[in-house]
């Protein structure tokens, strides 16, 4: 595969774009934000006016959206039938796996390969190529697709049949949240009882209190890990994205018989928060709110 079309050069998107063309390949980019296009031009790719023109020629197309209503016109009506007969579709989005289960139906029945395959590391990882890929999709797709992958990735992992990598997504993003809400409670517990946050991040991060919310992206301010809480929770993990996915997860429980009270009260407090006028922040903001 050497051409491969980009849609979508969001926050995530346009790292991940230049990332590949860095490892070689040709990228047709297409976003509708000119400035997006702009910085991926910068980046080294060719950019485009169209969905169909940017898939016209590619032997690859990522898509990195923002919801499954969006994934679905795009790929019904710019991207089946109109990228080249056989190519591969990779759908880095995060949607419910309902519409990518459709999708790819549809996209199968036209004569092409397509995975989903969410991602989990943020904008720096992005950014720097460290991207985690939980894919779904068959065997023959996932070999096709690891290639693709693997210079926007520290790990490209099959996580089983199509849908599979939403489910994975959705479960690690909804524990995720609960992981942040308990990390900030506890800082904001420690100082008020008289505990340093510092002496305390020092303390929990060593010892089974140890997880990725404190250890790697300390929501406080001037306390651990460098994070968004240290810019005033400007970048990272927009609040709102955190209650899309939240949202998702809900709904795949619903949807699966499963009993999540942890995630549901984890999404009555982010549909607070975002309600606030807080969606744009980082979702480590929560701890502002204790």
């Amino acid at each position: 595969m050497k051409k491969i079309a980009f849609i979508g050069l969001g926050n995530m998107g346009g790292g991940m774009a230049a990332n590949l063309v860095t490892a070689g390949y040709k990228v047709r980019a297409f976003d509708l934000s000119e400035d997006a296009l702009a910085k991926a031009k910068e980046n080294g790719c060719d950019t485009f006016t169209t969905v169909s023109e940017a898939v016209a020629e590619a032997d690859a197309v990522v898509t990195m959206l923002p919801n499954g209503k969006i994934v679905k016109s795009v790929y019904t009506s710019e991207v089946i039938g109109k990228a080249p007969k056989g190519a591969l579709f990779l759908d880095c989005s995060t949607i419910d796996v309902a519409t990518t289960r459709e999708v790819a139906e549809l996209a199968e029945n036209a004569g092409y390969m397509m995975v989903d395959a969410p991602v989990s590391g943020g904008i720096a990882a992005a950014n720097g190529g460290s991207l985690t890929f939980m894919v779904g999709g068959t065997s023959e797709a996932f070999a096709r697709a690891q290639t693709v992958l693997e210079p926007m990735s520290k790990a490209v992992i099959h996580a089983g049949q199509i849908g599979s990598g939403q489910v994975a997504k959705m479960c690690n993003n909804m524990l995720l949240a609960i992981h942040m809400i308990g990390t900030c409670e506890a800082m904001a517990l420690a100082k008020k009882a008289g505990l340093a946050p510092q002496k305390f991040y020092e303390i929990s991060s060593k010892s089974t209190g140890y997880c990725w919310s404190l250890n790697d992206y300390t929501p406080v301010p001037g306390v651990g890990a460098t994070s968004p809480a240290d810019y005033d929770y400007q970048g990272g993990f927009a609040s709102a994205l955190m209650l899309k996915d939240l949202g998702l997860a809900i709904a795949g429980a619903e949807d699966s018989g499963a009993t999540v009270p942890m995630g549901e009260h984890a999404l009555e407090i982010y549909k607070a928060f975002v309600e606030a006028g807080n969606g744009g922040k980082d979702f480590g903001a929560i701890f502002t709110t204790l």
